[in-house]
């Protein structure tokens, strides 16, 4: 969805408010504080289209730049941002083609300093009040980013990502899905990815691929009105949730589903 038009424009910031809008003004040349943004679009927008949970538009910009805002000051926590962390946000967050340069900007404007990203966080969090699973998603990114540069996450990085996931309000359970999708590095990772025991019986994994494909399938998702960005981030997690499956079936020499 061609977005960009406005979220370089600035004229999405008056209704967005909180560090997000701020973001958006210095994008757009227009350095407000964001306590300023925050009463003009009090003032300005109407009260239904405040929210941006219940404006598609508002609610793709948000996701679009909160996404970018946490992954890029992700990439700055333990120092220099490398390419290889460009290369792991690009992979996670799939930027439609011809806006990479767009994507860039912001990238680079929110790489500068790792301090602040708690707001982000939280204006992120906000979004998805009843979709955990997305959150989820961002998260696992995350991890993919922190382990980009060297295969393992620093303490500084862990940190950084335990606070993300505790605003996002995620169960630990999440949290470890989200770590195993990304690092692979503990016992029986599809178990974890799926949210199983290992001794679970064959039936018992099933039931929770099935679980977990209608938590992430995008039709569900495209039916709570959840912005492009959110579902292709869906999509992935959905191919390693299938991956899981598919080891553990033949792990356990099953048949097809």
């Amino acid at each position: 969805m061609k977005i960009w038009g406005k979220i370089v424009g600035g004229t999405a910031g008056f209704a967005l408010g909180g560090p997000i809008a701020a973001l958006l003004g210095v994008m757009a040349g227009h350095a407000v504080d964001e306590f300023v943004l925050d009463a003009l679009s009090t003032e300005t927008v109407p009260a239904e289209r405040r929210d941006p949970k219940e404006h598609p538009g508002l609610r793709q910009i948000a996701f679009t730049i909160g996404v970018i805002a946490l992954g890029a000051k992700m990439a700055k926590v333990d120092g220099e941002v490398t390419g290889a962390e460009h290369e792991a946000f690009r992979s996670f967050f799939q930027v439609p083609p011809g806006e990479e340069r767009n994507v860039e900007r912001f990238f680079d404007l929110a790489k500068r300093d790792a301090a602040g990203f708690e707001p982000y966080a939280r204006q992120v969090a906000a979004l998805f009040p009843d979709a955990p699973e997305i959150l989820e998603n961002v998260l696992e990114g995350l991890f993919d980013i922190a382990r980009a540069d060297g295969g393992s996450v620093t303490a500084e990085e862990a940190e950084y990502l335990a606070k993300v996931a505790s605003i996002f309000g995620l169960s630990a359970e999440r949290f470890e899905r989200a770590r195993a999708a990304a690092l692979g590095d503990m016992e029986c990772e599809p178990c974890v990815i799926l949210g199983i025991d290992p001794l679970a019986t064959d039936e018992q994994i099933r039931e929770a691929w099935l679980r977990q494909v209608r938590a992430n399938h995008p039709d569900r998702l495209m039916a709570q009105g959840l912005p492009e960005e959110a579902i292709a981030v869906a999509n992935r997690k959905l191919a390693l949730i299938n991956d899981a499956y598919d080891r553990l079936r033949r792990q356990r020499g099953l048949v097809a589903a």
